[in-house]
């Protein structure tokens, strides 16, 4: 099977950002990262998910933090700036990213925002985050995909 390049991968690539593309079985009925995970035979703690949030004084953010893990929206806040935020409503995301639930990746989104990635990240050679679209993810070292999204190292939860 022949793994087409997403958004993600050419923005990459253009970057000089090395990366590797990983297929994987798609459940609609389960788009979580701990599923990913399982498919991909990896640490949950190596499979970031992408989540968007809205702060009341700074607007979006995009927060990466490893699968199983939910992100604690005061620590969100506070390091975002804000004084409370919440994730995004769910048919927000496609109009504001460009990528839909269970394809978002913090590569690539419509506009850039404001990026924090907890800092489990730092502990792995590689992580593994979405490459925009269900059914494929990216492998990349963590300082790399820090650098390139001007992300912030952090507690998230």
């Amino acid at each position: 099977m022949k793994t087409v390049k997403t958004n993600v991968a050419r923005l990459l690539d253009k970057a000089g950002i090395a990366y590797e593309l990983i297929a994987y079985e798609v459940d609609e009925n389960d788009l979580s990262a701990v599923h990913v995970a399982a498919n991909l035979g990896e640490n949950i703690e190596q499979v970031f998910k992408t989540l968007v949030l809205h702060g009341d004084r700074n607007g979006h953010f995009v927060c990466v933090v490893p699968g199983e893990h939910e992100v604690d929206l005061k620590l969100a806040a506070r390091v975002s700036g804000n004084k409370k935020c919440d994730l995004i409503p769910m048919k927000e995301l496609l109009p504001l990213t460009g990528y839909i639930r269970g394809g978002c990746s913090p590569v690539g989104m419509k506009k850039p925002f404001p990026t924090y990635i907890h800092r489990s990240c730092m502990d792995y050679p590689y992580i593994y985050i979405s490459a925009g679209q269900r059914g494929l993810q990216l492998r990349i070292h963590p300082q790399e995909l820090i650098t390139y999204c001007k992300a912030e190292v952090c507690e998230l939860f």
